[in-house]
């Protein structure tokens, strides 16, 4: 149901509580109509120009990798939107190396959601198993800096996994589950964190735990830089070159690979369904089914009423769920429940309050745009003749 007193988008199920939102004179809400601007080109593609781009790729993944093992990486998680891509990969003909990385969080579905897969699919996997002790004291770090952004642990380590297998097997193409169709509506900037920050990790670890990294594989401006520029690996959004039905996937793969479904976006994860379950709106106010459900609106996946009713209760399948997992967070984190009540309590402070690389970052991301294009041209063969 919608709250009482809080304007609610009269599309999506954005409301007024959600940091930046403006609403026209509609009652539809800026999210998603910046969504419905900057998507219609791929999501209303005329079929037959989606097809020359889609041939078009995979003609480049496939000459990247000839002599080579694989052509191409697929990060995997368990999740609709990873497991769709690799199924779609195989079936037109590439040879992707399947990379997982387990950080200790992993939940017993989404393990068999992957081995069944790879199974199934007759694809390689390549799993990278953090150290459990370095990785839970750089998260008590963070939670002890009261940061909202807790998750910038796992995916600056899962890109640091990534580039460096592409780089190990020579490949240029990261082909991933991201997409316009289910997640063109971004989060606000004040609920993440830039996620190439290698310095606001090494600045928090020092600072609440004495921790050097000495396994942890970070990924900084710098060397995304480098791989982006100089090895030109890049990330692609495979699934914008197909059409994509979220729900039509879930499907096929319930139907031909015995894939188990998770209650709402990302809960393959113990501690990423805990954290966006709880942690986030309990301490932090925020609740990314708004944006999650929205987007599916937005992009005719789901129904506002759908949307609306998804957001009832709280977001878990259970209130016995809920409390079997913070059970389950106490004890891996060695955590007791006034420790919990304690952290949940504390003011939220931004992760900008310490050390960062963020303008750098976003220094570097636009550096492609500074350069002119006779020169960029000059630099990329240069590059590639003495790869």
């Amino acid at each position: 149901m919608e709250q009482k007193n809080i304007q609610v988008c009269k599309r999506c199920v954005v409301n007024a509580n959600v940091p930046s939102t403006t609403f026209d004179a509609n009652g539809y809400c800026n999210y998603c109509n910046t969504f419905i601007e900057h998507t219609k080109q791929i999501i209303h593609k005329d079929p037959l120009q989606q097809q020359k781009d889609l041939e078009s790729l995979v003609a480049k993944v496939k000459k990247n990798g000839l002599g080579k093992p694989y052509d191409c990486i697929v990060g995997v998680s368990g999740g609709v939107d990873s497991s769709w891509v690799l199924l779609q990969v195989k079936k037109l003909g590439l040879r992707p190396l399947a990379v997982h990385m387990d950080n200790g969080w992993n939940s017993e579905l989404a393990q068999n959601n992957i081995e069944n897969l790879v199974r199934g699919l007759g694809v390689d996997l390549y799993t990278h198993v953090i150290d459990w002790e370095e990785y839970r004291a750089l998260m008590q770090a963070f939670f002890d800096a009261d940061v909202i952004d807790v998750e910038l642990l796992y995916d600056n380590a899962m890109l640091g996994v990534i580039y460096t297998q592409a780089k190990k097997q020579g490949l240029r193409y990261i082909l991933t589950g991201a997409n316009k169709a289910t997640e063109g509506i971004p989060l606000p900037d004040s609920w993440s964190w830039n996620k190439f920050d290698k310095r606001n990790i090494v600045a928090l670890g020092k600072k609440f735990g004495n921790i050097k990294l000495k396994t942890f594989p970070a990924m900084g401006s710098s060397e995304w830089a480098w791989y982006y520029y100089i090895k030109l690996i890049q990330f692609c959004p495979f699934l914008d070159y197909l059409p994509y039905n979220k729900f039509e996937a879930l499907e096929v793969l319930q139907r031909d690979y015995n894939y188990k479904p998770y209650p709402y976006k990302h809960y393959e994860s113990i501690f990423t369904r805990f954290y966006q379950g709880y942690i986030l709106p309990k301490k932090f106010g925020v609740d990314k089914r708004i944006i999650h459900l929205s987007t599916l609106v937005a992009a005719g996946q789901m129904t506002r009423e759908e949307a609306l009713k998804g957001l009832e209760g709280i977001p878990y399948p259970s209130q016995q769920a809920l409390e079997d997992d913070i059970e389950y967070f106490l004890k891996k984190m060695n955590w007791s429940q006034a420790m919990l009540d304690d952290y949940l309590k504390r003011p939220e402070r931004r992760h900008d309050e310490f050390p960062s690389e963020k303008k750098k970052y976003e220094f570097l991301a636009t550096l492609s745009d500074r350069i002119p294009v006779g020169l960029k041209t000059k630099i990329t063969n240069f590059v590639k003749s003495i790869r």
